[in-house]
C-alpha cells in the first residue's frame, strides 16, 4: 500500500514484519546501550574497572609470596650456617 503526499513523494506502509524488526532493533539498542553506556559507564566499562581492581591485587599477591620466598630462603640459609657451627 502506498500513500501519495503530493509533489511526486509517495510514502510505502510498513507490513507486521517489518514493524516487529523496527521494535526489535529499538529493544536490541536499549539493550547494547545499558551494556556498553557512553564507554566509560555501563556494564562492560564496570567490568574493565572489575578485572583491573582483581588484576592488581594478583599482582600484589605475587610480589607478597615472592618476598616471603626470599625471606623463608634466607632463613633456611641461616638455619643451616647455625646447625654447623
Amino acid at each position: 500500500m502506498k500513500l501519495d503526499l503530493g509533489l511526486g513523494v509517495e510514502m510505502r506502509m510498513m507490513n507486521e514484519f517489518e514493524a516487529q524488526v523496527l521494535s526489535d532493533l529499538s529493544v536490541l539498542k536499549t539493550h547494547m546501550n545499558g551494556l556498553v553506556g557512553d564507554g566509560s559507564s555501563g556494564r562492560m566499562g564496570e567490568l574493565e574497572r572489575r578485572m583491573e581492581l582483581h588484576e592488581q591485587h594478583w599482582q600484589r599477591a605475587k610480589g607478597f609470596m615472592a618476598a616471603v620466598s626470599v625471606l623463608f630462603a634466607v632463613f633456611e640459609v641461616a638455619m643451616e650456617a647455625f646447625k654447623r657451627h
